[in-house]
């Protein structure tokens, strides 16, 4: 997804500007597609800063601009976009192209079915595809042929490519769910934390991403003026955390309403929203809530439900919705409708 990258880094500190989390497994995927084609890689490693001694160390780490720097420069001088991982080169603006057939759909489902079907059109070594079951979208990738030493590479590579395409085209977090890889961990394995924030699986086939199915029916927030400046340096797509989640509240209400006694707290409730406390506090204040104000509004709509619709005792409608007592409930009760619950009930009784 590449149409201009940089020829040199843009400062001397590049190695040390940022926390460098990057395996240099990765790196030596890329000095493999090198050899393969019998050509030197010793341009693109100056251009990154990345130095024999790193290189020849397995528990060496790079940057993200490192990796920016180094798989842009070989990019261009391999003319593949694939980086050696496929039977055939991806010459340069293949993604791109991928891209443009996309951005034109009308919700992110769309445009990830398009992105599916198109690539299978200039490189048939795997096959991408979209599954929704029940709450749950996955990206899966079958691999048709073996992909030998770039297989990590490849398989990692092509999963974070989409999710950040799909996080860029609806200018949005995608949380994930899940990820799952058809091998066994890596030495490295702790870094994938990082590169899919969420439960990892190994020695899981296909290799696969899991995320909640409703951000599929979001339209795209991009145009052909965003793609083309996108395009510029789509490599940081791969990194980029977006701080924004367009259904963070229907997230926060149906984890309220469907797991009240695994989101008593914001502790638990943003472990299950697989976010730290801290973010989606933040979050919720930039959109003008609080978890305190939609906790009321979910309990309330449940309780006012319960009380009218069932025969529970008042007690066992305190712990439906979450509360873990009768008097918390009661109190709480009244502060939003000005009633006890029994009186609700019996003003609500035909």
């Amino acid at each position: 997804m590449r149409s201009d990258l940089p020829s040199r880094p843009r400062s001397s500190t590049l190695a040390t500007t940022v926390q460098s989390v990057t395996p240099m497994a990765f790196v030596k995927a890329i000095v493999e597609a090198y050899a393969r084609r019998g050509m030197d890689p010793g341009k693109a490693l100056n251009v990154a800063q990345i130095t024999p001694k790193e290189l020849a160390d397995p528990a060496s780490r790079i940057s993200a601009a490192q990796m920016e720097c180094i798989s842009g420069a070989a990019m261009q001088e391999l003319d593949d976009e694939a980086l050696g991982w496929f039977s055939r080169r991806l010459p340069w603006g293949s993604y791109g192209m991928l891209a443009r057939a996309s951005i034109s759909a009308a919700s992110l489902g769309v445009a990830l079915k398009r992105w599916c079907r198109h690539h299978a059109l200039i490189a048939d070594d795997i096959t991408l595809s979209l599954k929704v079951t029940g709450d749950w979208a996955t990206l899966y990738i079958s691999e048709q042929r073996d992909l030998g030493v770039l297989r990590e590479f490849c398989l990692v590579s092509v999963l974070r490519n989409i999710h950040g395409l799909a996080c860029w085209l609806i200018d949005s977090r995608l949380p994930l769910l899940g990820a799952q890889f058809p091998f066994a961990p890596p030495p490295h394995h702790e870094v994938y934390a990082v590169l899919f924030p969420g439960p990892t699986a190994f020695d899981s086939a296909p290799a696969a991403l899991r995320f909640d199915a409703r951000y599929l029916a979001l339209p795209l927030r991009r145009d052909e003026s965003a793609l083309q400046q996108m395009l510029q340096r789509a490599l940081p797509l791969t990194v980029h955390q977006y701080r924004h989640d367009r259904l963070l509240l229907t997230r926060v209400r149906q984890a309220l309403a469907s797991q009240p006694a695994r989101s008593h707290n914001a502790d638990d409730l943003a472990a299950l929203l697989h976010v730290s406390a801290r973010t989606l506090h933040r979050q919720l204040k930039e959109k003008g809530s609080s978890l305190q104000t939609l906790k009321d509004e979910v309990r309330q709509r449940r309780s006012r439900d319960l009380l009218l619709r069932s025969a529970r005792p008042i007690k066992q409608v305190a712990e439906a919705v979450g509360f873990r007592n009768e008097k918390s409930f009661i109190r709480a009760f009244q502060a939003w409708v000005g009633q006890s619950p029994s009186e609700f009930r019996r003003a609500g009784q035909p």
